[in-house]
């Protein structure tokens, strides 16, 4: 039995280690993989400065953009999620699901689980 357990502290001790090994890129890849097995309820709200001017509710997943060819990553996220066009933190009558991108370098965003 304390063979057992050694051995699985040496395995979490290794996973650890290995996924410290990878590229931010990578591990981003990895904790979608993960997301989007599970799933999420979040919300992305982008803001101008200190205000808020843009939310998005039901947002199962941002997605880095990756260029056909290349297959590199692009400088701007994509998902898509029902907008709040009021602001008031629930999807009324008239709100849609939309497509939206944002920005890695110009907008400030937050991304979250809905509680």
């Amino acid at each position: 039995m304390k063979r057992l357990h050694m051995m699985g502290i040496l395995l979490g001790v290794g996973a650890v280690v290995g996924l410290s090994a990878c590229t931010q890129e990578t591990q981003n890849q990895i904790g979608r993989s993960v997301q989007n097995w599970t799933g999420t309820n979040g919300i992305l709200e982008v803001y101008a400065g200190p205000t808020l001017v843009k939310r998005f509710l039901e947002v199962d997943k941002i997605s880095t953009a990756m260029g056909t060819d290349d297959k590199t990553a692009r400088p701007y996220r994509y998902g898509y999620g029902k907008i709040d066009l009021n602001l008031n933190g629930k999807v009324d009558p008239g709100e849609k699901r939309v497509y939206f991108e944002i920005s890695d370098y110009s907008t400030s965003y937050v991304f979250y689980e809905s509680p």
